[in-house]
């Protein structure tokens, strides 16, 4: 089993990923927000995942 390299992915595929990870982080302080103020079941799933996301990001996972 080959480890995922991101430089492996076609152009697009790599232009996709990076335009994820700039983003991860300011969705992630909103969702935050909107979480502490309003808290549901779908937002708390939501910050999760996206907590998630950005933890793999930053430890290079993907």
């Amino acid at each position: 089993m080959s480890r995922f390299y991101r430089y492996r992915l076609p152009p697009w595929a790599r232009k996709c990923i990076t335009v994820i990870e700039k983003v991860t982080l300011p969705i992630l302080i909103f969702q935050l927000i909107r979480t502490l103020l309003f808290p549901t079941s779908l937002d708390v799933f939501l910050l999760g995942v996206l907590t998630g996301l950005f933890i793999a990001f930053y430890l290079e996972w993907i």
